[in-house]
């Protein structure tokens, strides 16, 4: 049976197996030390291991929700003695099942450590705890003339959770990762300890990297409490554009061609035809159906003019059909919301089906390759797989909408999902560009790594020997 077909014909989760542990001692404990929040119900339970995609919920044996890093710590203490597995939970907006609990366990909810620490104009940079969402920072920074630029799409994702899952998103062209804009981190480690990853200094070559370590760890190697993140001036200009074209493969190409000309690009997603026909019944627009880039530009008012103009010449001689820009903020929000909105848009104009989202990158050299061979499978396959993609960083997605109780469409996209890793690592790219490992890529790490999978295991196996902080997780 297949990990689909496995998911298909899971609907209850953990919830419906007998357990083989007894955490109960540790869950009473807990349940002592944090009286009124801890939570044990099903229903809570499950609302901590509900996953955006396909994979079938496994529930934590309880959810409580500290206040401090002190009180992770000491959870994570309680459930060390116990041996009995730790798992972070932010937002719940993660998609490889990073937040199920396979082996039972604690939920640690972060909800309520939302303290904005410090914001330091000067130094352009910020400390705030780990349940802190994206969306909330960049409304107490809205007087600072300062924002965040991490954009992986979902408002509502917690900073900790884009750090422990290395999030990017659709301004990582211009702006980077979470793995270029955290400075530093305090983490609880399966200990129980405390450690701060790194002071404040924007480089350092003192000791080993932990801070990097840490993000895109997925809470394997210590739960992230706080964290001190890089800040940007809001661009004095900005200017987004809609550019259609004849082919996807000549968008690819034009997306290339605009990175390697240095053009000051913040943003550049491109859409599918089947993608653009979704977001046109989702959001009420009336774009041409058709291969098509979002763009932004950032700079000064000239500067985003003249390169406006650049990509022009430069989409011409890809096979563009068409080009519309807008200054304004309402027109900019509109279009960006649209693109946020792809997911919903899949979900809702394929209503009845189940969804699985995926992504892989590979070097901007073979995107176009990579995106037109990954088209021309789909149709091959008989499909249903709109493509869309942070393409100004060779990053991509195919979003699948299937029937979960057909076993021979379940068997197409195992296979199309391993032709696509296959596709990206032979042209040397990643099995996955943002999304994470969690549970469902896990399948495809040696492919990747080959022999480093065994350095990898040795930290694991150092920070964490009992093997409790989110277990069943990229290992």
């Amino acid at each position: 049976m297949t990990a689909l077909e496995t998911a298909a014909n899971d609907e209850g989760g953990r919830c419906s197996e007998p357990l083989t542990h007894d955490f109960g001692p540790a869950l009473e404990a807990l349940e002592r030390r944090f009286p009124g929040r801890l939570a044990r119900g099903e229903a809570i339970r499950r609302q901590h291991a509900n996953a955006l995609t396909f994979h079938p919920a496994e529930l934590p044996d309880g959810v409580v929700w500290p206040a401090s890093t002190q009180e992770v710590a000491e959870i994570v203490a309680i459930a060390s003695a116990a041996r009995m597995p730790v798992i972070a939970f932010g937002a719940g907006t993660s998609l490889e099942g990073h937040v199920n609990a396979p082996r039972g366990g604690i939920c640690v909810d972060f909800s309520r450590m939302d303290k904005i620490i410090a914001v330091r104009p000067e130094d352009l940079d910020c400390t705030i705890e780990a349940g802190v969402s994206r969306r909330r920072l960049n409304q107490e920074l809205r007087d600072t003339g300062l924002f965040f630029p991490v954009d992986p799409g979902a408002e509502e994702a917690t900073l900790g959770g884009m750090a422990a899952t290395r999030a990017s998103g659709t301004t990582t062209v211009r702006y980077g990762s979470m793995r270029d804009n955290v400075i530093n981190l305090t983490a609880v480690l399966a200990s129980g300890e405390i450690i701060r990853t790194a002071r404040r200094a924007r480089k350092s070559s003192s000791g080993y990297d932990l801070t990097r370590l840490l993000v895109g760890s997925e809470g394997t190697l210590g739960l992230i409490t706080e964290l001190t993140l890089k800040l940007y001036g809001v661009p004095e200009h900005i200017v987004s554009a809609v550019a259609t074209f004849a082919t996807l493969e000549g968008a690819c190409r034009a997306t290339t061609a605009a990175i390697q000309c240095g053009l000051g690009l913040a943003r550049i997603e491109v859409l599918d035809a089947v993608q653009i026909r979704a977001v046109n019944q989702y959001s009420k627009l009336a774009l041409e159906e058709t291969p098509t880039l979002f763009l932004e530009f950032h700079g000064s008012p000239a500067a985003c003019a003249q390169d406006l103009e650049t990509f022009k010449d430069l989409g011409d001689g890809e096979g563009m059909t068409s080009i519309s820009s807008a200054a304004d903020e309402d027109g900019r929000r509109k279009l960006w919301r649209a693109r946020h909105d792809a997911l919903w848009a899949v979900k809702t104009v394929y209503a009845g089906r189940q969804v699985l989202v995926t992504d892989v990158a590979v070097p901007l050299s073979n995107l176009s390759r990579a995106v037109s061979e990954t088209a021309e499978d789909v149709v091959r396959s008989g499909l249903v797989a709109p493509i869309v993609g942070h393409v100004g960083d060779g990053n991509f997605h195919a979003i699948l909408a299937f029937d979960p109780t057909d076993p021979a469409e379940l068997k197409r996209i195992e296979a199309f999902l391993e032709r696509l890793v296959a596709r990206a690592l032979a042209l040397d790219g990643t099995a996955t560009g943002e999304h994470g490992i969690g549970q469902g890529k896990r399948r495809f790490m040696s492919d990747e790594h080959g022999t480093a999978i065994a350095a990898m295991q040795a930290v694991k196996t150092a920070l964490d020997p009992l093997n409790i902080l989110n277990p069943g997780k990229i290992l």
